[in-house]
């Protein structure tokens, strides 16, 4: 990923798979994840890589091509643009979640209640239980228009 003082970290990409592409990609799409910031670093990989999830499972477009290394090894695909992560307090969660649900773009939650569950049936069933209001929100992630998901999430930090 290349940064210049115009353009900031994840907005330009180096082409991918696309070897006759010359220079970087500018997307017009972000992924982002928002954490909060009190959980521990365990939970804020687990919240990362369950919400993720939830970006790949429902857009095929945000996949690329398979990996393989010199040695005729194959890797499976991975995200074409970068993913930036954002950390906040749950108050700053709370305003990004309905921003969010203000814009109509799909996302992925990850609730406190998911720490206590061990399958994707009681993980739904952990957050069906709750009104959206009550949700203790300790992630989300989405992906859409570059300007849209900046709006939803101002005033969160990149997280360090």
């Amino acid at each position: 990923m290349l940064t210049t003082p115009q353009n900031r970290a994840g907005d330009l990409d180096h082409g991918g798979d696309d070897a006759e592409r010359a220079g970087p990609v500018r997307f017009d799409t972000k992924i982002a994840v928002a954490l909060r910031d009190d959980l521990a670093v365990w939970q804020k990989l687990n919240v990362t890589a369950f919400l993720v999830s939830g970006v790949a499972g429902t857009d095929a477009d945000t996949i690329g091509e398979p990996y393989e290394d010199a040695s005729g090894i194959r890797y499976l695909p991975m995200f074409r643009q970068p993913v930036l992560i954002f950390a906040g307090s749950g108050e700053q969660l709370r305003r990004a979640y309905e921003r969010l649900r203000a814009t109509g773009l799909r996302f992925s939650v990850f609730t406190d209640e998911l720490f206590a569950t061990g399958n994707d049936g009681d993980n739904r069933a952990a957050v069906k239980v709750v009104r959206s209001e009550d949700l203790r929100i300790a992630g989300l992630a989405a992906r859409g228009e570059r300007k849209v998901v900046d709006k939803a999430l101002k005033g969160l930090s990149l997280h360090r």
